[in-house]
């Protein structure tokens, strides 16, 4: 046992050895998930502010002025153009100049003073269906809070008494900003973890197969589960500085709140990673190059779990055997895990279904992975 542990021992230590030498693996293990997590943490956002947006205002009151300014004064429209013909509008939505169109017709500021229903237009272009749905709800929230002051005045100078009025009060709980970084910043993390810790232990494992010294430790007294362990421990305590790191940059750049047990996430990261290096050792199997497993691990692991996770759309809404698959990915609930524990505060109790699932998962796939990995040895 105890000669055992000092051949793993040495195993890592040759393995740190050979990170450290090779600068380039070292910029992947540290640099690199730093870069990802600020890059993507950026980009992936749901939330759309400053749109350029053209107006046509053919009223020219103080009234349409007064709308103008809710869209401008909203942070979610910029007005770049005006025009005086509705014909005109038409050139900027085309050409991609302005993803929205105010029309204010003549008569707008008439028709509220003689307590018409005045009509305006809002032209977006519908060709991303989801950012035009989401302008065009900022566009009807903007309209309804111009209109509701109005039509209390009005209604209560028709009754002469002050309108009673009943007003919803919204609570949102969890994120109260509705910032879309909360929700998706979480799932870079993911994300980039599961990329550094299958990339790391594939290329790793496959560049030793590249220069010929996997198969002089085959032929030392070396036994496979040694080789094995010796192989996988430095990238799980790699996959422990970048998810430590990558954290980090999620709470104290991007303002992420971590509400629950850091002890408990750190141990379930723990089953996600063995598992994403599980899914490393298995393609390491399977690829002849280093080129072959980036391959092999883009089109077949992380662009499916990307895309049926639950990152990118909801499960909810996937059809009923695609969502069936979903149970599978171990990402989708190392997601459901991070944005537990750091918007809701979850406990265990809460999250052990995940747990579960993660364990089953990662079980599964690291004994499939060292099976075939001992065939590979053989």
């Amino acid at each position: 046992m105890k000669e055992s542990l000092l051949v793993v021992f040495e195993m890592v230590r040759k393995e740190f050895y050979q990170i450290r030498q090779d600068k380039r693996m070292l910029a992947v293990s540290i640099v690199v998930p730093l870069i990802q997590v600020l890059v993507l943490g950026y980009a992936a956002t749901t939330d759309i502010k400053y749109t350029t947006m053209v107006v046509c205002d053919q009223d020219r009151t103080a009234q349409s002025r007064e709308l103008i300014e809710g869209f401008t004064t909203s942070g979610y429209f910029i007005q770049e153009y005006t025009v005086d013909r509705v014909e005109d509008l038409g050139r900027y939505i085309e050409e991609g100049d302005a993803a929205v169109a105010l029309v204010i017709p003549p008569g707008f500021a008439r028709d509220l003073f003689r307590r018409r229903t005045p009509q305006i237009q809002v032209i977006l272009d519908g060709t991303d269906a989801n950012t035009a749905n989401i302008l065009l709800a900022y566009a009807t929230r903007i309209v309804t809070a111009y209109a509701r002051p109005i039509v209390a005045r009005y209604a209560a100078r028709a009754t002469g008494n002050r309108l009673q009025r009943i007003d919803a009060e919204p609570r949102v709980w969890f994120n109260p900003e509705l910032s879309s970084s909360n929700f998706m910043v979480p799932g870079v993390v993911a994300l980039v973890l599961m990329i550094i810790t299958m990339t790391l232990t594939s290329l790793g494992i496959v560049k030793e197969k590249e220069i010929g010294t996997l198969e002089q430790l085959m032929v030392t007294p070396i036994k496979p589960h040694e080789l094995i362990l010796g192989k996988l421990i430095p990238f799980i305590i790699i996959g422990f500085v970048d998810a430590v790191i990558v954290l980090a940059v999620a709470h104290y750049w991007f303002g992420v709140p971590v509400r629950g047990s850091l002890p408990l996430l750190f141990f379930l990261s723990t089953l996600f990673i063995l598992t994403t290096l599980g899914l490393g050792l298995f393609v390491s199997t399977v690829a002849k190059s280093q080129q072959q497993a980036m391959l092999i691990a883009q089109f077949f692991f992380f662009m499916p779990f990307i895309f049926l996770s639950g990152f990118t759309f909801p499960i909810s809404n996937m059809p009923d055997v695609i969502r069936a698959v979903t149970y599978i990915i171990p990402l989708r609930y190392f997601l459901e895990i991070l944005r537990g524990l750091l918007l809701k505060g979850a406990g265990f109790a809460d999250l052990w279904f995940q747990a579960v699932m993660l364990s089953v998962i990662g079980v599964a796939v690291l004994w499939l992975s060292v099976l075939r990995f001992h065939k590979t040895l053989e």
